[in-house]
């Protein structure tokens, strides 16, 4: 016989009416206020056009303005507001006002999208201390800027989501990936580290996508032997789209990813290998 348990006393989700309106309505995200970074293009702007198709208002920021300016007709399109920022990501003090410019334009911040990054794949000789610093700024200073800048915020909103936009690269090993990889695998244990200095009250996930169609692979995808390399090289014999990697951070910002946090959602189509290989030679 096993002991009866009172099923009451241990709920099975914290706050069971977030479900009351049915599974679709649970990736609602109805009037919170989201800031995504790098999102003129690729995955950043399919993640803003995603999260105000589930009701967010938006702060988009990317360097171009015309990109961003596309974007904003894609969110208005679906109902909600977009705010943009033309700035240059690199600059931590920029990336540190998207915060209060968010919070000026729509008086919270809910969700905070980190997903500019990247680097250049080189051979080994070729990846400077200087372009291995580059790389760590680009990938995680500028996370922990909006991050820092987003926090207090978040707060006085009553908690959030952070997204981080990592890569599988962070997890799998190849010639030519140092700088690349080890920024990313940084970004994956810095999301595991900040969620323990921020939860309750804000829940910190990462995404470690696989090969995306976004621009920065437009010279991949338009080359058929390379394309065909990375297809081979999936599991899933394809290439995402920039929407599925914004599904998932509907799921980790939306109240259907409510019980998730210190997670990195791996995002790869099966992938354990680079899906590239550069086929460097020995040293």
């Amino acid at each position: 016989m096993h002991p009866r348990v009172d099923s009451r006393a241990r709920p099975l989700i914290r706050d069971s009416r977030i479900f009351e309106g049915g599974y679709l309505d649970c990736v609602r995200v109805d009037d919170k206020v989201a800031i995504i970074t790098g999102g003129g293009r690729g995955i950043g702007a399919a993640s803003a056009v995603a999260l105000a198709e589930c009701g967010a208002d938006v702060i988009i920021a990317s360097r171009t303005r015309s990109d961003l300016d596309a974007v904003v007709q894609r969110v208005s399109s679906t109902g909600r507001r977009a705010v943009v920022a033309a700035v240059d990501l690199c600059d931590l003090g920029a990336v540190a006002q998207l915060a209060t410019a968010a919070r000026d334009a729509f008086g919270r911040i809910d969700i905070v999208v980190n997903n500019v990054g990247g680097a250049l794949r080189q051979p080994f000789f070729d990846t400077s201390t200087d372009y291995f610093e580059e790389a760590f700024c680009f990938n995680v200073s500028t996370a922990h800027a909006l991050d820092v800048a987003a926090v207090p915020f978040m707060l006085e909103a009553g908690g959030g989501s952070i997204v981080n936009i990592a890569s599988v690269v962070g997890r799998v090993a190849g010639r030519g990936y140092a700088a690349c990889g080890a920024s990313k695998a940084a970004l994956s244990h810095y999301t595991r580290l900040i969620s323990k200095d921020l939860t309750p009250k804000i829940r910190v996930n990462a995404i470690a996508a696989g090969s995306t169609a976004t621009s920065a692979l437009e010279i991949v995808t338009a080359t058929p032997e390379l394309k065909s390399m990375m297809e081979d090289l999936t599991p899933l014999h394809r290439i995402a789209a920039p929407e599925e990697i914004a599904a998932a951070v509907v799921y980790l910002a939306s109240p259907a990813g409510s019980f998730l946090t210190d997670k990195v959602l791996e995002v790869d189509g099966g992938t354990d290998v680079p899906s590239l290989d550069f086929s460097l030679p020995d040293l």
